[in-house]
């Protein structure tokens, strides 16, 4: 792992030297150790990131131009890098404005999967585990929004798990139920759609009754009632819509309430806006945005097309990080750029590449995440050996061992099991946590 910054051989961490000079019990006794421990006493009290942004680059974007290149060897085909501002490390040529805040997130280069089919590998990426038959795993978003509940439910009056510009595959709330699903909304440049009353007041009450006293009623009959609460789902559902619809909370989803200063850097695009949305929705305590990109799966004319998309991540994800950071939410916050899996380093007769889960990249930053570090490493000339694509990798880190981290960095106990509806205990994350990613 190439480490920069904060941990890295010139900046040894508190971790690193207490290991590195064996310091026992009795040391604490000396000046140094009373030092230790006060830093150490302040390390558990900073508080630990709140909510996660996602953004979701649907079609599996190529590491080779975007967060892993290797310019000037076969396998890059003709794509080039550009400098970053940290000199070890290079980012593809259409990241310029992602490359000048290299020192501020880390990346992650051997990322593994063994799902090579988009809707295995996405069921994959956002649960952390392969697709069961038999089961349907919760996504990330849904597991922080059930962890968290109790300590939300009087806070937050508008949906806490939100997918915007939402893939043909949008995040569930698998087993632990429909009410973790995300809420699914289209470009903020427009309103959330049916949060108004079209009707008068007076008609609009006489609908709400007849929705509680009969329709309700009747279509809660033999349905799943929510654990030790009594009421079905649908009616869970329903008095949400109703709180969100009056809710001054709604208003973080108009991006317009924002100055043209503030929104231009993100660029005049439905993800750029939904990237501002996302800054704005995790001010009012949302706990998970997902904000998708789609196009990435370029089988063929690969260059040409992550150059296009490149134009509107680059500065949607690099205004993200600096707004953030300007409203000094970014350490409340873990971002996660990444999509379904890699694409291979060879390039197809239509001028594509095709998929490849043996070792891709994800962008990472925000609370707990070391700044400037790169874990993993694919190889600049692989063998490509059938059966064998550990051999062209360094250092490779299954998808699981993600979401263990970024559970572990938002003070969710990832290995603690939970009972799904028939009985089933399953843990939350079958991974571990990635330590050297940790600040």
């Amino acid at each position: 792992m190439l480490k920069t910054g904060c941990g890295s051989s010139t900046h040894f961490s508190r971790r690193h030297l207490l290991k590195g000079l064996g310091i026992g019990a009795a040391s604490w006794l000396t000046p140094l150790g009373e030092s230790l421990a006060r830093q150490s006493e302040k390390a558990r009290s900073r508080s630990m990131p709140k909510s996660v942004i996602v953004l979701w680059l649907q079609g599996g974007p190529s590491q080779l131009e975007t967060f892993d290149p290797h310019p000037g060897k076969s396998i890059a085909g003709g794509s080039k890098a550009i400098a970053t501002a940290l000199p070890e490390v290079q980012l593809g040529e259409g990241l310029p404005q992602t490359a000048e805040l290299m020192g501020e997130f880390s990346l992650i280069r051997s990322l593994t999967s063994k799902e090579g089919d988009h809707e295995r590998a996405i069921y994959n990426m956002k649960t952390g585990y392969r697709p069961d038959p038999t089961l349907v795993h919760p996504a990330i978003g849904s597991i922080i929004c059930h962890q968290t509940l109790r300590n939300d439910q009087q806070v937050v009056e508008i949906p806490r798990h939100i997918s915007i510009l939402p893939g043909p595959f949008p995040s569930t709330g698998g087993y632990l139920g429909e009410t973790f699903d995300a809420f699914k909304t289209a470009d903020p440049k427009f309103p959330v759609p049916d949060m108004v009353k079209r009707v008068s007041d007076e008609r609009y009450r006489m609908r709400l009754s007849d929705l509680e006293n009969i329709v309700d009623r009747e279509f809660g009959r033999g349905r799943i009632r929510q654990p030790g609460v009594g009421v079905s789902v649908a009616q869970t559902m329903t008095d949400a819509a109703l709180r969100m619809m009056d809710s001054e909370q709604l208003k973080a989803f108009d991006v317009n309430q924002e100055s043209e200063a503030t929104r231009e850097p993100f660029g005049d695009t439905p993800f750029g806006r939904g990237c501002l949305a996302a800054v704005r929705l995790i001010e009012r305590g949302v706990r998970c945005v997902e904000v998708t990109l789609q196009g990435w799966d370029t089988h063929a004319n690969n260059h040409e097309s992550h150059a296009e998309l490149l134009k509107t991540l680059d500065p949607a994800f690099s205004s993200l990080l600096r707004e953030l950071k300007k409203r000094e939410t970014l350490q409340d916050t873990v971002v996660i750029c990444g999509g379904e899996f890699g694409r291979t380093p060879t390039i197809n007769p239509a001028g594509g590449r095709d998929h490849w889960p043996h070792g891709f990249s994800v962008a990472l930053a925000g609370g707990g995440i070391g700044k400037g570090r790169v874990i993993g490493r694919t190889s600049p000339t692989p063998k490509l050996i059938d059966g064998r694509p550990e051999l062209d990798l360094e250092d490779p880190k299954p998808v699981e061992d993600l979401h263990a981290t970024v559970l572990h960095l938002l003070g969710v106990d990832y290995s603690q099991e939970v009972q799904t509806p028939i009985g089933r205990p399953m843990k939350l994350s079958a991974g571990t946590v990635i330590d050297e990613l940790l600040a």
